[in-house]
This record gives C-alpha cells, sequence and structure tokens, in this order.
C-alpha cells in the first residue's frame, strides 16, 4: 500500500496542518551534527515554532530550551522525539501528560507498546517517520 493512500500518512497529514504549530523537540542541542538540529531548522522554515527539549536546555536556532516537557511554561501541540527507542515511550507518556495533541517518533524510534498507549489516549501518533521528509510532501 502507497504511504500517500493510507491512514499512517491520513495522520502525518494532520499532525502536520492541524495540530498546531508548537513544537518540542526532545533531544534537540546545539549539536549540528545531530539530525534533530537539521530537523528542527526545517520545521522553522514551513513556520512551526521549536522549543528545544535537552537535560542541558540550550538555546536552539533562536529558542530557549528546557531541560523536560513539564519544564515548558506554555501550550505544546507536538512532541518530536529524538531518543532511542528504550527511552521514547517514556516522553510519549509525559506528552499525553502535559496535553499535546500529538507525539512523533523520528526515524528508528519504535515502540509499540507507546504507540498503542499514546493512541488509547485519544492523542495523534506516527513512529519511525520524519516530518523534515514529510512536510515538503503537503506543498
Amino acid at each position: 500500500m502507497s504511504v500517500e493512500s493510507g491512514t499512517e500518512w491520513e495522520t502525518v497529514r494532520r499532525i502536520l496542518t492541524e495540530s498546531g504549530d508548537t513544537w518540542a523537540i526532545v533531544g534537540l542541542s546545539t549539536n549540528r551534527a545531530r539530525a534533530a538540529y537539521g530537523v528542527a531548522a526545517t520545521l522553522q522554515r514551513f513556520g512551526k515554532r521549536i522549543v528545544p527539549v535537552h537535560p542541558k536546555a540550550e538555546t536552539v536556532h533562536g529558542e530557549r530550551g528546557y531541560a523536560s516537557l513539564a519544564d515548558i511554561p506554555f501550550p505544546v501541540d507536538v512532541v518530536d522525539v529524538f531518543v532511542n527507542s528504550g527511552l521514547a515511550g517514556a516522553v510519549a507518556d509525559e506528552a499525553v501528560a502535559i496535553g499535546a495533541k500529538a507525539v512523533w517518533f523520528q526515524l528508528d524510534v519504535i515502540d509499540d507498546e507507546a504507540y498503542a498507549r499514546t493512541r488509547e489516549a485519544g492523542v495523534d501518533m506516527v513512529m519511525d517517520r520524519c516530518p523534515a521528509i514529510e512536510i515538503p510532501k503537503l506543498s
């Protein structure tokens, strides 16, 4: 089945176009060699506000960073997860707890149990995909 014709693509499209423009990027730091750095820049170019979430709480791409999702003092629409699969489930649970509308697990980040929990909570989720690859397909 083509991705574009599947229900997964509909979820991708909905997250990118309807869930809101404030994206917390978990794992984003000032390290330019990491994928999160480039993906965050792409999201900004497409009009998304990025919020770096990393233990160092660094400012990245001009946006103040926070040590955890719980530390962010304003609503977050989407939580984009750049941590390994073993840690990702806890991040998805935190995203649900803070009231995020969607959770996005990056390429190679897979946790089927976290996916099921997140969807059961009524939160949109995709995993093993990259918004920087998907968002240009919308135009």
